[in-house]
């Protein structure tokens, strides 16, 4: 569940690069250009500035992300991207000269969470450090950027000061029961061989025949009795689910490709599944149990529902809370190009593209 005050404060983690108090270095070139021509700032206030390079180095960390998604920022909407990037640092630096001790230390413990799960899902700190190096940033400007952004959060959740009751949580509860039902679903183990680049480009047909070639292999030897979670570990191609011996469990109304679903919910508990074939690779599934649609308890979803209230609280007060602390920041945008950009007038502070999109409000998860 994102907390409440993430989709206003906090980007992606890894969309708009590493800023704040320890501001993401610019490429090697960048560096050139500043050497030569300065590093101006293009926003202040009390006790803080944000400069050229720092704005230059998010915003590039943001396209190479979405890149990476085969997503491109449409030129017409380069300048206001800009500017939506420019507010978020302006906004993690203001709240940053508000910061307490405690504040301090709340940042630092779910930042370092934050950076347990994301080794957790790139399998090593090698593989982090390679996704990281294609949307521009280092392990360290992550941390950096990550232990700011919690820390910043931690300042607005503690000045906001949003109490929601155990009452609030149980009567909500009781007044939304379908929100609580938990349909049909399968938990499963998976291998997976892709037969596109992690960008989207396909793999040339050699390449592909490899891949299949070794996906019936794999499959051979399930149908064998091999130890299918030593066949996910030796075969897998995803270092998400190889981390969890290739499990995972969804239902048929979740984002999951059709192909999959469909074998899935008709295999019997123990059997493996056929080859298949989608349009990101080769899938070989064994279905580990089928979990009848039922009511999830109070106790399992009460933080959750506690979170949702949270941001629902949030989202009245905070935009104005957050003019409020530019304005006592004396926040001035000093590009003029950037100044004469204008924000939707819109409560959401976040980037609409920057690959963290807001709590969807699901509580049953």
């Amino acid at each position: 569940m994102t907390s409440p005050l993430t989709q206003f404060i906090a980007a992606g983690l890894v969309a708009v690069g590493c800023a704040n108090s320890a501001f993401a270095q610019a490429n090697s070139t960048k560096d050139k250009f500043i050497e030569l021509f300065g590093d101006s700032a293009v926003a202040k206030g009390r006790g803080f500035e944000v400069k050229r390079s720092a704005l230059d180095s998010a915003v590039i960390s943001l396209k190479a992300t979405l890149s990476a998604r085969g997503e491109q920022i449409p030129p017409e909407r380069g300048a206001l991207i800009e500017r939506q990037v420019l507010e978020r640092l302006i906004l993690n630096q203001a709240l940053l000269q508000k910061v307490t001790d405690a504040d301090r230390a709340k940042g630092k413990e779910v930042s370092e969470k934050s950076v347990e799960l994301l080794l957790k899902r790139a399998g090593s700190e090698e593989a982090l450090a390679r996704q990281l190096k294609a949307v521009n940033l280092t392990p360290t400007e992550l941390r950096t950027r990550l232990l700011d952004e919690a820390t910043a959060e931690a300042v607005a959740e503690r000045e906001l000061n949003i109490q929601i009751t155990d009452a609030d949580v149980k009567k909500f509860y009781d007044e939304h029961p379908a929100e609580f039902e938990q349909p049909e679903m399968v938990r499963v183990q998976q291998v997976f061989l892709a037969t596109r680049e992690q960008g989207g480009t396909e793999f040339p047909d050699a390449k592909k025949t490899v891949q299949r070639t070794k996906a019936e292999a794999a499959l051979k030897r399930a149908k064998s009795g091999e130890d299918f979670s030593k066949l996910v570990e030796e075969y897998s191609e995803d270092p998400a689910l190889k981390m969890n011996h290739g499990e995972y469990k969804f239902s048929r109304l979740d984002q999951v490709l059709e192909e999959l679903k469909s074998a899935a919910f008709t295999l019997n508990t123990n059997q493996f599944s056929d080859l298949i074939v989608t349009g990101v690779g080769y899938h070989i599934m064994k279905l580990i149990e089928k979990i009848p649609a039922q009511k999830i308890e109070l106790a399992k979803v009460s933080d959750n529902v506690k979170a949702v209230l949270k941001q629902q609280a949030a989202q009245k007060v905070l935009p104005g809370y957050l003019e409020k602390l530019k304005k006592d920041a004396g926040v001035e945008i000093l590009d003029e190009k950037l100044k004469q950009v204008e924000l939707p007038a819109t409560t959401d502070t976040a980037l609409p593209v920057a690959g963290a999109k807001p709590a969807d409000g699901k509580l049953s998860n």
